[in-house]
């Protein structure tokens, strides 16, 4: 639910679409991104990306949510309402799922979630997860929004640009003309290296935008926040059928 109310999917696709696999820092390791929706998520891979998310709103840092109010039931509400779309490392170059040398950052692949997994507990494959949907309703629902988690034990491996750049790669391709991100807190600062990396712009700032925890665990203070907005439309939304 959002000011406006129930927002519904502006255009949604027939079926998922096809998994893709990125490069990493590492010759040896690659992140397939599998986009899945509630009908096709597992449900101990949902429950252990929500308890991720909890941890991540007890931490007080990032998202406007308060973790003593949230539960899996509202995580699913909320990253499984639309489109959700997560991240597994894995080793596809040994198997030959990707061709050595390739010049291209990203690789479309058959390859399914539970292949990519291959065994392995989420907790030791996951590198993060994100959810696309409208950050607006109706005669604006071709902008959307999205929501980025990576586990702490994944931060500082540039998971997070990867999951960035597969946003960009996948938010056109449900449908959407640009993107806007309402709540970027000031104090994110690697956030907001990844979005100015991949040509997004701060279209604005919001004084005092979130009641956040210190760095150091002591207290609370008011950091403004960041509107940051891309266009995926090579040259512009003006004159052009929107939707």
């Amino acid at each position: 639910m959002s000011a406006y109310g129930a927002i519904e999917r502006s255009s949604a696709t027939a079926s998922p679409l096809p998994s893709t696999v990125w490069s990493t820092r590492s010759p040896d390791e690659h992140v397939t991104v599998h986009h899945l929706r509630e009908a096709s998520a597992d449900p101990d891979l949902v429950q252990y990306l929500a308890n991720v998310f909890i941890q991540e709103l007890h931490e007080g840092r990032t998202y406007p949510q308060e973790g003593a109010s949230f539960d899996s039931v509202a995580f699913k509400n909320y990253f499984l309402a639309q489109d959700l779309f997560v991240g597994i490392a894995t080793t596809l170059a040994a198997r030959g799922h990707v061709e050595s040398g390739a010049d291209s950052d990203v690789v479309e692949t058959s390859l399914r979630i539970d292949e990519a997994r291959d065994g392995r507990s989420w907790d030791e494959c996951v590198v993060g997860c994100y959810y696309v949907k409208p950050n607006y309703p109706g005669r604006s629902s071709h902008i959307c929004n999205a929501g980025f988690i990576v586990p702490v034990t994944r931060r500082k491996g540039g998971y997070g640009l990867i999951l960035g750049k597969s946003y960009v790669h996948y938010a056109p391709k449900l449908g959407y003309k640009a993107s806007v991100f309402n709540l970027v807190y000031a104090n994110n600062e690697a956030s907001v290296r990844i979005w100015e990396r991949l040509g997004f712009t701060k279209a604005g700032c919001i004084p005092q935008a979130g009641r956040l925890r210190r760095a150091n665990g002591e207290g609370e203070e008011y950091v403004d926040a960041w509107v940051i907005y891309k266009n995926f439309v090579k040259d512009g939304l003006n004159g052009s059928t929107p939707v």
